[in-house]
């Protein structure tokens, strides 16, 4: 269809708005929080709290950054490569594509820029994390929903 041709747009422009969203949310937290502070937003369920972590998930490997930075291109090149050569497949696709590539941006910035990342939604029952962090969750969970659950695969998807 005519569409599909500007789904490289999308997948352009949702990654710019996830690394802008990722940027502007760390900038405020850097800027009105001190390290360690939290402010409660719902009682005993979510806080803001400004917490850095120089390794990856759930703090492993923690001062490892140039291993980091170096998956973090290597994914990062993967993905754009993928968004160019399967874009035109799926406005799904691109957008678990796009929230892959804004979320690793967003995060590899801060590792580039500080040496470690900078989390800050803290929901007490898991790790403190941050806007990249949970793009990059939504477009994994995305892509493994679509390699479950192919729409092909689908009774009555046949294209003749």
């Amino acid at each position: 269809m005519y569409w599909k041709r500007y789904y490289l747009w999308v997948y352009c422009i949702v990654s710019l708005i996830i690394v802008t969203l990722d940027r502007l949310s760390k900038w405020l937290v850097v800027k009105y929080f001190s390290p360690g502070e939290s402010v409660t937003v719902v009682p005993r369920v979510f806080l803001l709290t400004y917490v850095t972590n120089p390794g990856g998930a759930f703090g492993i490997l923690a001062r490892h950054r140039d291993q980091f930075v170096l998956l973090g291109v290597v994914l990062l090149v993967v993905i754009v490569a993928a968004s160019f050569y399967l874009g035109k497949s799926s406005l799904a696709l691109n957008l678990a594509l796009a929230f892959l590539t804004g979320g690793i941006l967003g995060n590899l910035v801060d590792r580039l820029h500080t040496g470690y990342v900078i989390d800050f939604l803290d929901f007490r029952v898991w790790p403190v994390f941050n806007l990249a962090d949970t793009f990059i969750c939504v477009g994994t969970a995305l892509l493994a929903f679509m390699l479950l659950f192919p729409r092909g695969g689908r009774k009555g998807d046949e294209s003749s």
